[in-house]
């Protein structure tokens, strides 16, 4: 004999499933953010000079053309591993000095190819992204982005 489901064992069934699926759910986000708070990033290098360098990102609006970490528009590259893919995350002042060089080199008139706009930081600005781009690629994304991209 078939046995018939009644609204009251498909409510328990609906009200039963969704409780299980909440539960993963917060169980997930705190397991997310005890991650990023504990070990992808590293607090305590996170000094005044690094904050400048994000709000020098943010107020030029890089995040328009370059991705961090993935997030952001697609125009220029990934600069979330810049300083590896550059071989200068270890020395700052070789990050700066190459950092440095490639914004006052922008743009290069070279017509028809993508160019960076010239936006006039000064040297405190420059080394503060520097610092900012240097903290950024210490996290810990888990190998994202590969480091083989140019």
């Amino acid at each position: 004999m078939r046995e018939v489901m009644t609204k009251s064992m498909a409510r328990n069934i609906f009200y039963g499933g969704s409780l299980f699926f909440i539960l993963i759910f917060v169980g997930l986000s705190v397991h997310s953010h005890l991650y990023i708070t504990s070990t992808s990033t590293d607090m305590n290098t996170l000094d005044d000079s690094v904050i400048a360098g994000k709000r020098v990102w943010e107020d030029n609006a890089c995040i328009n053309c370059h991705t961090i970490l993935g997030e952001g528009a697609y125009f220029a590259p990934e600069v979330g591993n810049v300083m590896t893919r550059w071989g200068v995350l270890d020395e700052p002042e070789a990050a700066y000095e190459t950092l440095k060089g490639w914004m006052e080199a922008m743009p290069t008139g070279i017509e028809g190819r993508r160019q960076m706009p010239q936006f006039n930081l000064t040297d405190e600005e420059i080394r503060d992204l520097t610092n900012f781009l240097i903290w950024t690629d210490r996290i810990d994304a888990q190998d994202w982005p590969p480091n083989d991209a140019g």
